[in-house]
């Protein structure tokens, strides 16, 4: 027979009074009561479990669990209690997927009781140790069956610390235009552009370019400006000398007095396959950073080109991350990445870190391709 509302908010009443005085079988008897479809009621699922917990019979915890999580897949109390359960019975990579949900759920806005945001820091912490643990598993596995991380390359070491968790995945996501069927690499390794040993030989010649130009204190302007004809953009950074700029191209035309300033420096960008497109490329600076600046993580505008940093001037503490791959600067070596996958870089030193920062064409994109887009951002700027 049907229960009332009355007699139902007094059923439950009354089971969590059982559960609060430790009585699970009377709590565990009234929602088993409440959870018969000739109740009426809305089945109390969690409560049952947690009546059954308490009692200490985890396959009725569990079938309980099964049923409320079956109505609402993303109850957050029911996603721990669940990975809880697969925890008890040794299935640590089920209880994992459920705890991993749960807190990619977990609203992060303090919002939560006491209770279940004490149980969120236990689940964060058994997911981690499941990571540490299936890492280490991996790594001996691959080590019996032969396996030389080394010998693999790269590729193959990236993919196992994704799998394992040490690493995230990063992919191109441009602010601008988004080109499609391009590869997804973060940096690009020197010896595939047989053009750089070329443009680095000259690295000593630009630096001294760059420092007659340092001299001139009017010589940097801040790297992030505002525009009149544009939204303000959040950037921590905006109009703040700390990240500063001395153009030699800029949207596509050379700087005025940069040719007779730096003219071994614009010889050497000869080298590099930059984009001709007017009123856009070719761009090219110094790019200054000062101590205890952080440029924060950001994505480029486009994915069609491949961002370079000729490092010339490069104290200790400094640091650049493209995707989950992090590398130091060296004189005279040039870094090649994609900088629309997320990016970030930090000068904690005591000293100015300066780079000549240039875009390429990306190798993947053939000449016809190339000759087709130049048209099209073109097309852009005429707009």
């Amino acid at each position: 027979m049907a229960l009332n509302a009355e007699r139902v908010d007094a059923m439950v009443r009354e089971g969590v009074a059982a559960m609060q005085r430790r009585d699970p079988a009377t709590a565990r008897r009234l929602f088993e009561t409440l959870a018969d479809p000739a109740s009426g009621a809305a089945p109390p699922w969690l409560l049952l479990a947690q009546a059954c917990r308490m009692a200490g019979d985890s396959v009725a915890e569990e079938a309980a669990l099964d049923r409320l999580l079956g109505d609402q897949p993303r109850h957050l109390r029911g996603l721990v209690m669940k990975g809880d359960c697969r925890a008890r019975a040794g299935d640590i990579r089920a209880a994992t997927s459920f705890y991993s949900l749960a807190l990619k759920i977990a609203p992060a806005d303090g919002s939560l009781p006491p209770a279940l945001a004490a149980d969120l820091q236990r689940v964060a912490q058994a997911v981690e140790e499941h990571r540490r643990g299936y890492a280490a598993h991996l790594d001996a596995q691959l080590a019996a069956a032969g396996v030389d991380g080394a010998r693999s390359g790269a590729r193959f070491r990236q993919a196992i610390d994704i799998l394992a968790g040490r690493k995230q995945v990063y992919l191109q996501q441009p602010n601008s235009f988004y080109y499609p069927g391009l590869p997804q690499i973060q940096f690009y390794e020197r010896d595939r552009f047989p053009w750089l040993s070329a443009l680095e030989a000259e690295t000593t010649a630009i630096l001294g370019e760059l420092t007659e130009l340092m001299a001139d204190a009017e010589a940097f302007s801040p790297y992030v400006e505002a525009r009149r004809d544009r939204p303000r953009t959040p950037n921590p950074l905006l109009d703040d000398p700390r990240w500063g700029a001395a153009y030699i191209w800029r949207e596509g035309e050379l700087v005025a007095g940069m040719a007779e300033r730096c003219p071994r420096t614009v010889a050497a960008l000869e080298h590099a396959p930059v984009p001709r497109i007017r009123g856009r490329s070719p761009m090219a600076l110094f790019s200054r950073l000062h101590p205890g600046t952080h440029i924060q993580p950001h994505h480029g505008m486009i994915n069609t080109r491949l961002i370079c940093h000729l490092p010339l001037i490069v104290p200790p503490g400094c640091q650049f991350r493209v995707g989950n791959e992090v590398r130091e600067w060296e004189v005279g070596k040039t870094l090649i990445f994609d900088d629309s996958i997320e990016h970030e870089a930090r000068n904690d030193g005591t000293e100015t870190r300066i780079v000549l920062l240039f875009e390429i064409w990306r190798p993947e994109i053939d000449d016809t391709e190339r000759e087709a887009l130049t048209a099209l951002f073109e097309s852009i700027v005429d707009y």
